[in-house]
C-alpha cells in the first residue's frame, strides 16, 4: 500500500513512484497543516517547514494563533478564524454568522478507490491505488468534513476530494466549497495555464508568480473556451525534460476556480473547485456535500513527467467506455460539406465516394430532425424531418451500412429553440427569469438539466431515435453558455445549487446514455471546444477540439490540448480549403499530418476533391491504422511549438515498449537563410538502435536523442512529412 499513517509522529504519509505527499496533525487541537509535496523521501519526520516554534502554537489562548493561522500550511482551510487567504470551505449559519474551521477526527486507509456519487472521477482497484479518508471537524458548527486522497501506485499522481456532512440540528449553507489546496513555499514559480476563446482554445500562457491572486476561472456554466480547469506551478527553469512540476486538473464541466495567490510571506497558496461566485449550497440535518475531484500531478522531469503521468491516468483509471482501448473509426463528417442544404441522395453520394476511399464511417450532423433548414428553429424536437430523408434514419442507415460504413448522428440534447414543439408547450423546461426576457444565443436557451422530468422528456425522444436504426455514434453538442440562470423548481433559498445541479444532471443523463447504449462510440463537443475538460471524459472516449478546422490552427490548439489530454481523446479532422474560418489553403497532405495524431476523419465534401487527392486518402488511412495506436497509447513528446518559433512545428509519440517511434513535423513558414533544422528527440532507448524511414539511417537512441534529428529545409509554405523510427 501506499498511504501510511505514523502513529508516533501524527503524520499521513502517501508515495507515489517519483513523489511523497506529507500531513502532519499539530497540537492538540489537531490542526491538518500540508507539511511536504515534492520528490520522494525516505522521511516523515518534515514538521520542521511547518515553521512552529513554542510561542506561536495556535492554542486558543495563544497570542499568536491569528499571525500563525496566517502563516500556517493548512491542508482544508476554512473561513473567518485569522486565515485571511483563500478558502476552500465556507459556511453561513441561519443566523448568517459565516465562521469555519476544521480539526482531525479519525482517519482510515483501504485499498483501491471509491466513486463519488453522481460525479465522474478516476477509478481503481486494490492493485492500482490506496485511499485515505481523513475526517475531521468544525465541532462548534456540527459539520464534518471526509476529506479524500487516492494515491495510484503506478503514477505521481493523487486525486483528492471533499465530503462535507451535516451532523448539526441546523440547516446551514455552503457558499465555498472547493476540492483541493496545496500551501508551499514560493521557489521562483511559473504559472501556467490554458487560455483560449472560441475557435483558438487551450493556448499555453507561462508566467512568473507574483503577489497576490492569480489564475484562471470561468462564470459560464461549462467550463469553457476561455479557460481550462487547470493550473501548473513548474520551476522557472524548469522545460520540457528537466525541473519540478505541480499540476491540479479539475475533474469538472462547470463553473470553476483554479487559482495561486502569493502572500505577505511569500508563501503560495494554490486552490481548484467550484467556483464560489454564485454558489450556494443548503445543507440541512443528515445532508452531505461532495465535491469534484481535482487530480494532482508531480514531475521532477518538467512538462513530459507531468503530461505522460495526466496521459496514463486518464487512458486508464478515467476513461470508461467500451472503445477506450480500440482504434477509432475514421469518419466524415457532412457538415462542412453540405451544413444544413442535404438530402438522402445527397449524403449517400458522400458515403459512396468515402467508401471507396477506405473511409468506415458517415456522420450526419446538425439539420436532420424537426423543421430544421437554419438555426433558429427545432431544437428539442427530436424526431426525423423525412421531408429530408424519407423512410427516416432506419432507411438511410441501412444504405450506409450496405456500403460497409458505420453511421453516427449530432444532437445537442441541452438546448431548445423558442421555435419549436418542445418548448410552445413546456416554456418553463428553460432556464429563464420569471418577469426578464430571456438572453438568446445562437437564437436558442438551455433546458433545465437540474429537473429529472426535463431529462426524461429529452433521454425519451433520445432512446427512440437511437434505437430505431444501427446507430453506432453520437456526437453530443452544446452550443452556448448558460444565463438567466434561474429555475421554476427550486425553492429561493436554492437558487445557488442551480449552476452544479445542472453540471449534475447533464452527467445524468451521459450516464444513462452509455449504460443503455454501453457500445456507442459518443464524442462529446462545446462548439466545438467549449466543455473539453476531463469530466466529459469519464463519459466520453473523445471530444471535438475545436471548431477551427485550419491546419495551422490547429498546431497550437492540438499542443495546448495534448499538454494535459492524450492524443487518443482529440477529434481531429481533414476539412475543406479555402478554410472556413479564416480562408487559408493548405495542402490535402498537410491537412492530413495535422489531424494524424488525433482522432482522425473528413469534414468536407469528398465528391468535390481533386483525382490526386482522392488518391492520397487510402494512403491516410493506412497512417492512421498503422500509427494511430503509437499517437493514442505511446508516450507523447512535444518537439518544438510553432507558437514559440513561428517557423516549424513537431510531436513525436514513442510506443510504450520504445521499438517504435513517429514524429509529425509540419514546415509551416519558409525563411531565407534557414539552416537545416536540428530536432533533439526524446524517449528513445538510449541502448537500442533505430532506422529512419526518411533516410535510412541507423543510429543509436541516445545518438537520435542527444545529437539530434537533421531536417532538410524545405521550399514552401504549410508542408510537412511523417518520420517513423524503428528498432532494429
Amino acid at each position: 500500500m501506499s498511504i501510511f499513517y505514523n502513529q508516533q509522529q501524527r503524520v499521513f504519509r502517501m508515495d507515489t513512484p517519483g513523489s511523497t505527499y506529507l500531513i502532519s496533525i499539530v497540537d492538540e487541537e489537531g490542526f491538518l497543516c500540508h507539511t511536504y509535496y515534492g520528490r520522494r523521501i525516505p522521511d516523515d519526520n518534515m514538521q520542521y517547514l511547518l515553521r512552529i516554534n513554542p510561542i506561536s502554537i495556535p492554542f486558543r489562548d495563544s497570542g499568536h494563533q491569528t499571525n500563525l493561522l496566517d502563516e500556517l500550511p493548512v491542508e482544508y482551510p476554512g473561513h473567518g478564524l485569522g486565515d485571511f487567504r483563500e478558502s476552500c470551505l465556507a459556511v453561513r449559519t441561519e443566523e448568517g454568522r459565516r465562521a469555519c474551521g476544521l480539526t482531525y477526527l479519525s482517519h482510515k486507509i483501504y485499498g483501491g478507490k471509491p466513486a463519488l456519487p453522481g460525479l465522474p472521477a478516476a477509478f481503481g482497484g486494490e492493485e492500482d491505488c490506496t485511499t485515505l479518508e481523513l475526517r475531521c471537524q468544525d465541532r462548534f458548527l456540527g459539520i464534518e468534513v471526509c476529506l479524500l486522497y487516492t494515491a495510484f501506485e503506478k503514477l505521481d499522481v493523487i486525486c483528492r476530494s471533499a465530503r462535507i456532512e451535516n451532523h448539526g440540528e441546523k440547516s446551514v449553507t455552503l457558499t465555498a466549497a472547493l476540492s483541493a489546496c496545496l500551501d508551499m513555499d514560493n521557489r521562483d514559480f511559473d504559472l501556467i495555464t490554458l487560455h483560449g476563446s472560441w475557435a483558438y482554445e487551450r493556448m499555453v500562457n507561462r508566467r512568473p508568480v507574483s503577489w497576490g491572486k492569480q489564475g484562471v476561472a470561468s462564470l459560464r456554466g461549462i467550463s469553457s473556451h476561455q479557460e481550462q480547469p487547470f493550473l501548473a506551478l513548474a520551476e522557472h527553469t524548469a522545460t520540457q525534460d528537466q525541473g519540478q512540476v505541480y499540476a491540479m486538473h479539475l475533474v469538472y464541466s462547470g463553473n470553476f476556480l483554479a487559482q495561486v495567490e502569493m502572500t505577505q510571506q511569500e508563501l503560495l497558496r494554490a486552490v481548484i473547485g467550484i467556483h464560489p461566485q454564485d454558489f450556494g449550497w443548503r445543507l440541512d440535518p443528515g445532508e452531505s456535500f461532495q465535491t469534484p475531484e481535482a487530480v494532482l500531478a508531480y514531475s521532477h522531469t518538467g512538462l513530459d513527467g507531468m503530461t505522460h503521468a495526466l496521459h496514463d491516468l486518464y487512458r486508464n483509471h478515467l476513461i470508461r467506455s467500451s472503445w477506450r482501448d480500440k482504434p477509432r473509426p475514421s469518419l466524415v463528417n457532412n457538415w462542412e460539406a453540405t451544413y444544413f442544404d442535404f438530402n438522402t441522395e445527397k449524403l449517400l453520394d458522400i458515403a459512396r465516394t468515402a467508401a471507396k476511399g477506405g473511409i468506415e464511417m458517415l456522420v450526419l450532423d446538425d439539420g436532420w430532425f424537426g423543421c430544421r433548414d437554419t438555426d433558429d428553429n427545432s431544437l428539442g424536437d427530436w424526431f426525423v424531418n423525412e421531408k429530408k430523408l424519407p423512410g427516416g434514419l432506419p432507411c438511410l442507415v441501412s444504405e450506409v451500412n450496405k456500403l460497409g460504413m458505420k453511421f453516427g448522428l449530432w444532437v445537442e440534447p441541452e438546448m431548445v429553440s423558442p421555435n419549436s414543439e418542445l418548448y410552445r408547450a413546456h416554456p418553463d423546461y428553460a432556464l429563464q427569469i420569471p418577469g426578464r426576457p430571456p438572453m438568446l444565443s445562437r437564437t436558442q436557451l438551455v433546458l433545465d438539466f437540474s429537473r429529472k422530468e426535463v431529462r426524461d422528456c429529452v433521454y425519451d425522444q433520445l432512446y427512440k431515435v437511437l434505437s430505431s436504426a444501427n446507430i453506432e455514434y453520437v456526437k453530443w453538442d452544446m452550443n452556448r453558455a448558460l444565463t438567466d440562470v434561474s429555475s421554476f423548481c427550486l425553492e429561493s433559498g436554492r437558487q445557488g445549487e442551480l449552476l452544479h445541479r445542472y453540471v449534475l444532471g447533464v452527467y445524468d443523463l451521459q450516464e444513462r446514455l452509455t449504460r443503455d447504449f454501453p457500445n456507442l462510440l459518443l464524442e462529446n463537443c462545446a462548439s466545438g471546444g467549449g466543455r473539453f475538460d476531463p469530466g466529459m471524459l469519464y463519459y466520453s472516449p473523445q471530444i471535438w477540439t475545436s471548431d477551427n478546422t485550419d491546419a495551422v490552427d490547429r498546431l497550437r490548439i492540438q499542443e495546448g490540448t495534448a499538454l494535459l489530454y492524450p492524443l487518443s481523446t482529440m477529434g481531429a479532422h481533414v476539412a475543406a480549403c479555402p478554410s472556413h474560418t479564416n480562408g487559408r489553403n493548405t495542402p490535402f497532405e498537410t491537412r492530413g499530418l495535422v489531424s494524424l495524431p488525433g482522432c482522425f476523419g473528413y469534414e468536407l465534401d469528398l465528391t468535390l476533391l481533386t483525382e490526386e487527392e482522392l488518391a492520397m486518402i487510402p494512403g491516410q488511412l493506412e497512417n492512421y491504422r498503422k500509427y494511430g495506436p503509437i499517437f493514442h497509447g505511446g508516450d507523447y513528446y512535444r518537439l518544438a511549438s510553432y507558437g514559440d518559433n513561428r517557423e516549424y512545428d513537431a510531436l513525436m509519440a514513442v510506443s510504450k515498449d520504445k521499438k517504435t517511434a513517429v514524429i509529425d513535423y509540419v514546415h509551416v513558414m519558409s525563411r531565407q537563410q534557414r539552416r537545416d533544422v536540428l530536432l533533439p528527440l526524446r524517449g528513445l532507448d538510449g541502448e537500442k538502435r533505430y532506422r529512419s524511414s526518411e533516410t535510412g539511417e541507423v543510429r543509436s537512441g541516445a545518438g537520435w536523442m542527444y545529437g539530434g534529428m537533421l531536417l532538410p529545409k524545405m521550399k514552401g509554405d504549410f508542408l510537412g512529412k511523417l518520420i517513423v523510427l524503428e528498432a532494429v
